[in-house]
């Protein structure tokens, strides 16, 4: 009963995690059944230092880091993809069209990233985690997690300078 609670309250937003790392539908599926029953098994580790939605976002971008490190060829494709020069696409464009192309360049860049950097960036910014609860799930203090999200960022700055 309280694996269907958990997988109610959370699946959706597991899913999401998961699909932001491995971009398909059917992969993001089996790795939420595989966060869910290893979170199962796993509960008794919760300490209550952090809320349960902080702990287990960090448990499930944990989880898909070390699925998509485990898969290093997988990784180098990704990585190695060529991506097609855009300045073709800046003659007379209107606005909307470069602001999606920014998103494009965000969205290769976190891809190509180093995946402890993407999950430490997605969950300060799409999970609007702060620098406290950050330090709580990464087990570090405040002051290394400002550095390495400053190091994180720059590291985006310039994959998207290079025509990501």
């Amino acid at each position: 009963m309280l694996f269907g609670v958990l997988y109610d309250r959370y699946g959706d937003t597991v899913y999401n995690k998961c699909y932001n790392f491995v971009k398909t539908e059917d992969e993001a599926e089996d790795l939420v059944q595989d966060i869910f029953l290893k979170l199962f098994m796993k509960l008794g580790n919760y300490k209550g230092t952090a809320k349960f939605s902080t702990w287990l976002y960090a448990f499930t971008y944990n989880f898909c880091v070390n699925y998509v490190t485990r898969d290093t060829a997988r990784k180098m494709d990704r990585a190695s993809v060529s991506v097609e020069d855009y300045d073709h696409l800046l003659i007379e464009t209107d606005d909307y069209s470069l602001f999606q192309l920014q998103v494009d360049k965000l969205r290769k860049a976190l891809d190509i990233i180093n995946p402890d950097d993407k999950m430490l960036l997605l969950l300060k910014y799409q999970d609007d985690l702060s620098i406290k609860d950050l330090a709580n799930v990464l087990e570090l203090g405040e002051s290394a997690v400002k550095m390495r999200l400053k190091r994180a960022k720059a590291r985006i700055v310039e994959l998207c300078n290079e025509k990501v």
